[in-house]
């Protein structure tokens, strides 16, 4: 089902093929595990539908090259098709396009100057709680350790630092319940939760500079929820809201900024995962950006897992071939010579020491 001796853009249709719409991995995993354990150079091992294979030479640091095997839903948008320089289809940008590049350093570079933990992990498109990572970090601890780490999210070929935190709350307003006949009689939780909507439609979004870094951040509705019947007042509305928020805030903070903007309602948060600072002081992440981002870096307009990987204490920057602005969409796609750069850059940073 996949060739690791395909050239890297061949290799990105394979995967886009393989369908791995998030809790559906098995098949995916399967296939990859079964190509990698035929190398000699790699320790195969597997936890669920994460795969990670690792180099052990004995180098002075490892490196930690992760990204996600699952998919958004399809919507008539797989098996892939190339259209000119672009390969169309769910995931070629987020990101089967990275995750075709790990395979390729993986099958290729035998001998790179770092040893390498390469981790394809399920499960990243949906609630964190799912998260392939996390339950890598909860169950193998150890086969996560390194000294830097790049996570294969879709940049277009820019080097991203940090990631924004992301949090979820419901925003509920109470009424009271009346005959529709009658609505003096209660309260319209409906027509209260519209002073919701006009904090979210009054809102002015942060733009802080973390560590040179220019982020932005958002708040929106994304669910709302209420009623009872045609005939009757409701006594319950409840908004779901998303909250992007930059890495200078700690989770505790984004939840006494959302509990402000919305006092007088009940607040709950329903899912929450912390930002990450750039952290590009760091010697290796220096040297990461030396070699393969000649000095472009930008934010990370989002949450990726270069948290989860800072959290274990490993650096991480986000880099990929991928385009962001398409991620999740019906027309998705990747522009096959950023896939061919992106490998080629990789595969250079693995062969030459960039320390100094």
């Amino acid at each position: 089902m996949l060739d690791l001796t395909a050239d890297v853009r061949t290799l990105t249709a394979q995967l886009v093929d393989i369908e791995s719409v998030s809790g559906g991995e098995r098949a995916l995993a399967d296939a990859i595990e079964q190509e990698l354990s035929g190398l000699a150079h790699l320790d195969v091992r597997r936890d669920g539908d994460a795969i990670v294979a690792r180099t052990d030479l004995g180098r002075d640091q490892r490196v930690v090259i992760a990204g996600h095997i699952d998919t958004v839903p399809i919507v008539d948008n797989v098996p892939s098709h190339r259209d000119g320089g672009r390969l169309y289809g769910c995931g070629t940008s987020d990101m089967k396009s990275g995750v075709a590049v790990q395979l390729k350093l993986a099958a290729t570079v035998t001998a790179p100057v770092h040893d390498v933990t390469y981790v394809f992990y399920d499960c990243e498109e949906i609630d964190a709680e799912r998260n392939g990572l996390r339950r890598l970090a909860r169950n193998h601890l150890e086969w996560l350790g390194g000294d830097f780490a790049v996570l294969m999210e879709p940049t277009g070929g820019v080097i991203e630092g940090g990631c924004q935190g992301t949090m979820r709350v419901e925003v509920t307003a109470r009424g009271e319940r009346a005959h529709s006949a009658r609505s003096w009689m209660g309260r319209n939780a409906i027509h209260d939760a519209g002073r919701i909507l006009d904090v979210l439609r009054e809102y002015s979004p942060r733009r802080p500079e973390v560590e040179g870094l220019s982020f932005r951040e958002g708040l929106n509705a994304v669910f709302v929820s209420g009623g009872v019947a045609g005939n009757v007042i409701p006594d319950e509305c409840t908004v779901s809201v998303n909250y992007r928020f930059a890495p200078d805030l700690t989770p505790e903070e984004a939840e006494a900024y959302l509990r402000k903007q919305f006092d007088g309602f009940e607040v709950r948060v329903t899912d929450v995962a912390p930002p990450a600072r750039p952290g590009l002081d760091h010697p290796a992440a220096a040297a990461f950006v030396r070699t393969v981002g000649a000095g472009a870096v930008r934010a990370k307009l989002g949450w990726t897992d270069v948290a989860r990987m800072s959290e274990l204490g490993v650096p991480a920057v986000n880099y990929g071939p991928g385009d962001p602005t398409l991620a999740h969409t019906r027309d998705e796609y990747v522009e096959l010579d950023l896939v061919v750069e992106a490998e080629r850059k990789m595969v250079h940073w693995l062969s030459v020491n960039a320390a100094h």
